[in-house]
């Protein structure tokens, strides 16, 4: 990734906690005030590090949930056997003070400037710097079609499900292990099929952006091209089970 060789040269800040909110039962947003943070762009992330009494060290990274000129956000899904997830999750308070340094990356990213139509595809957690596109695109007052496919455990696990329907955006969810009575969405794993019915036909030229786990991102990145859409235009960020 772009961001691996920079941030060697990042220092690292402390950042006083502005805030926790609840967006699941497994996963909140907190929000930073950094002073000495510089300005990001959708899609960058940052690392965060807790040192424990015993002078022993954990970092991790987290994509940024809020858009360029909005206070820094990061929302972070709790593993049950992560070693800083749990903390931020569940312990961590307004007013608390984390390490961070960022921002990171420079290859999954948007901004007005760069058009659309913009094709997002989220699984899980990989909605977090998707959402920070579409703030992005509603603050820049930018008008390119935009189009959400998000996967879900269930509607419970949604991320940001109030927000999510206030957007001047399409929003298809499809919940892959439990659905709600009445429910009418798709209900399955994200496949070909649905990406034909959900995505604009590649003579569009739409710019996709793909982030989840790594199965779900290779499986939609692939069914994309195989629609036709140019691989440089299908962007991708995966995170795996080692993270936390």
């Amino acid at each position: 990734m772009a961001g691996t060789a920079v941030r060697g040269r990042l220092n690292w800040q402390l950042a006083n906690v502005g805030s926790v909110t609840d967006e699941t039962a497994r996963v909140r947003t907190i929000t930073l005030d950094a002073p000495d943070w510089p300005e990001h762009r959708a899609g960058q992330h940052l690392d965060v590090r807790l040192t424990a009494d015993d002078g022993y060290r954990a970092e991790r990274s987290y994509s940024i949930a809020s858009a360029p000129g909005e206070p820094l956000a990061i929302t972070v899904e709790r593993l049950d056997d992560g070693e800083v997830s749990p903390y931020l999750a569940d312990e961590l308070m307004a007013g608390d003070e984390l390490e961070l340094r960022g921002p990171i990356g420079g290859y999954f990213v948007w901004s007005a400037a760069d058009g659309g139509p913009l094709l997002l595809m989220a699984g899980g957690s990989g909605i977090v710097p998707l959402r920070a596109m579409l703030r992005e695109r509603q603050r820049s007052g930018s008008t390119v079609p935009a189009r959400l496919l998000y996967s879900s455990r269930s509607w419970d696990d949604v991320i940001y499900r109030a927000e999510l329907s206030g957007y001047d955006a399409t929003v298809v969810h499809t919940l892959t292990r439990a659905q709600p009575a009445g429910w009418t969405g798709y209900a399955r794993r994200v496949d070909e099929r649905m990406l034909a019915e959900v995505a604009w036909p590649a003579s569009e030229a739409a710019l996709a952006y793909v982030c989840g786990p790594t199965s779900f991102v290779e499986a939609v990145a692939t069914g994309l091209v195989r629609l036709g859409y140019p691989p440089e235009r299908v962007k991708t960020e995966r995170f795996g089970a080692t993270g936390g």
